[in-house]
């Protein structure tokens, strides 16, 4: 076993995310961590983080559908009680985006909430999506210069431009969309500071104004989009309030576009690195390409959970109001679940992974997410199959989202 900052008779791991080693390249330390596991994977309390993560595929896929355990905490009890600080005012605006947000919420609010959003998000919408995702694919490579960065003249305009499509949004706007979506994201990374949340509440106060000015235009002139599907979604006598609309309009633009585009990244990178009999086996079958891509390197390695009420997971004890990290990452490399998790292989089957979650809060986009790279990234190579990478590209210092700086390439 490599060495590894982890003191197993504690259970404590002393990595930190923010070193650059670690986040270049975290899978020997997840190696590792399994390595030093138990029966159900890894289960460590990890210092930097201040609370337990779980790693093993069975246990983080068991967890994600555990309902001791929930994204939000305040419908069980109080800030008082659990000896929170009042809310801060300079992250108001986010706040209020995150309150009525689909990821955030828990049942009977999160129930109501999806059923409404379901009937608008139905994978029809999706499915008829396939040509319109092909026509972007080739409008991004049409405007290539002699050195594209795939992550910024390919990933991103086919990923924001789709979304704003489906939700019926002027392309002309998703630059400025895309800006709003880093600076609130940033939110979720290890290390925030006061600059963070700052720029991330006004990004948030300007994207509320921009989506009621939107949901505004569509209740005078109803369209064939994604946005007035919500307006007009109801079950029985409930429908979606403005406030909820907002916050959906603004989960799906960020969710529909981030995650892809660090995926879609992360999984050209490792095409580039394999060799062209390789590559050109694994884009045959695009679907199982991008399955392995998921599962290998992942966009985002950690989600968080409250505990609900006072309960022992593997072993562990928790009380009402304590964190627990579900870590994808690790899960994704479990060598319990899968041979040579190390290894890309996209003729796994079959393809286990928890990239997009599990449980009330399984990925409502994961449809769209997968059409989106089977399509894309196999047109890429066939039309610039001398394509390589120009430098050798890094992950971006923002754990736990794992996606690269930029992806420069001489085609």
């Amino acid at each position: 076993m490599r060495s590894l900052p982890y003191d197993s008779a504690s259970r404590r791991l002393f990595i930190d995310p923010r070193q650059d080693a670690f986040v270049q390249n975290p899978y020997p330390s997840y190696a590792a961590l399994h390595e030093a596991g138990g029966d159900h994977g890894p289960v460590v309390f990890w210092e930097a983080y201040d609370h337990w993560v779980f790693g093993g595929l069975n246990a983080v896929n068991a967890l994600f559908r555990d309902r001791r355990l929930g994204r939000q905490i305040l419908h069980r009890t109080t800030r008082e009680a659990l000896g929170w600080d009042a809310p801060h005012s300079h992250t108001a605006d986010f706040d209020a985006i995150d309150a009525r947000s689909l990821l955030e919420l828990e049942p009977p609010d999160h129930t109501r909430l999806r059923a409404l959003i379901n009937r608008a998000f139905v994978s029809r919408h999706v499915e008829a999506l396939g040509p319109e995702i092909a026509a972007e694919t080739n409008k991004a490579m049409d405007a290539f210069g002699d050195a594209p960065d795939l992550l910024a003249d390919f990933a991103e305009p086919i990923a924001g431009n789709t979304i704003a499509r489906m939700l019926g949004i002027d392309l002309l706007h998703v630059p400025q969309l895309l800006a709003w979506s880093h600076a609130m994201v940033q939110m979720y990374a290890f290390g925030r500071d006061r600059a963070v949340e700052e720029a991330a509440n006004a990004a948030a106060r300007a994207f509320t104004k921009f989506v009621r000015e939107e949901i505004a235009t569509r209740r005078q002139g109803p369209g064939p989009d994604l946005l007035t599907h919500l307006i007009t979604a109801h079950e029985a006598q409930d429908r979606l309030t403005e406030e909820e609309i907002i916050s959906t309009m603004i989960l799906l633009l960020n969710a529909g576009h981030e995650a892809t585009v660090h995926a879609m990244g992360n999984g050209l990178r490792t095409l580039f690195l394999a060799s062209s009999d390789e590559r050109m086996r694994w884009l045959a079958d695009p679907e199982a390409m991008t399955e392995e891509i998921l599962r290998h390197t992942p966009p985002l390695h950690m989600f968080m959970r409250y505990v609900l009420e006072d309960c022992e997971l593997y072993g562990a004890p928790f009380k009402q109001g304590d964190v627990i990290g579900l870590h994808l990452g690790l899960a994704n490399h479990d060598p319990r679940a899968m041979p040579a998790p190390q290894r890309f292989d996209p003729s796994r089957v079959p393809v286990k992974n928890v990239a997009f979650g599990a449980g009330i809060h399984f990925c409502i986009g994961h449809t769209l997410a997968r059409l989106e790279m089977a399509t894309a990234i196999p047109m890429l190579f066939a039309r610039f199959p001398n394509m390589h990478m120009a430098e050798t590209p890094r992950f971006k210092n923002a754990y736990h989202f794992h996606g690269l700086e930029s992806l420069s390439v001489s085609l």
